[in-house]
């Protein structure tokens, strides 16, 4: 990519990168996803390189799919977390579909170096679901407060496109 002075990495990465979700290893493993493109981003971009940090929103990965079935409606936590909105959750195809708009973007060298939630490049792009649904948007505060039990009636007042800035969720995650 280098000799050719363009190109396109994509690193796939979660919001388990900010705070705890599944285990250790996963949380250092996502941090270090996201560092990885910023700094890498930084020596590549003299050369057209692009590289960027990819944050599918819950994907039906057959490991997800196998576990769903076999809790059924438990008492288990991350059944709890995760069961409500699997069935709207991102099919694996998906990222691929993020990844082909990412590489035919002209201006891809302005995304280097960041984290980009799928839902946000389902927005930028115009992208929907293999099977034609539209991406969940977790950044929008109806997904978010459908989530808290003591806000959830409050989220089906609020239109879809009010969203949480992004700044407020690094301010949340700050370890300073």
């Amino acid at each position: 990519m280098v000799p050719a002075g363009q190109g396109l990495i994509v690193v796939i990465s979660s919001p388990g990168g900010l705070q705890y979700m599944f285990n250790v290893p996963y949380g250092v493993g996502k941090a270090a996803c996201d560092r990885l493109a910023a700094d890498c981003a930084h020596e590549l971009r003299h050369h057209g390189v692009s590289y960027v940090s990819l944050w599918p929103g819950l994907v039906q990965t057959e490991l997800l799919k196998d576990y769903m079935a076999e809790k059924g409606h438990s008492e288990d936590s991350l059944f709890k977390q995760f069961g409500p909105n699997f069935s709207s959750a991102e099919s694996t195809e998906m990222s691929g579909k993020c990844v082909v708009a990412l590489a035919t973007d002209p201006n891809i060298l302005s995304l280097s170096g960041k984290v980009l939630p799928s839902c946000d490049l389902a927005r930028r792009y115009g992208l929907q679901d293999v099977d034609g649904r539209p991406i969940q948007d977790y950044f929008s505060l109806h997904s978010i407060l459908s989530h808290v039990s003591r806000l959830g009636w409050l989220a089906s007042y609020l239109p879809s496109f009010l969203r949480m800035p992004k700044w407020i969720i690094t301010l949340y995650t700050s370890k300073f």
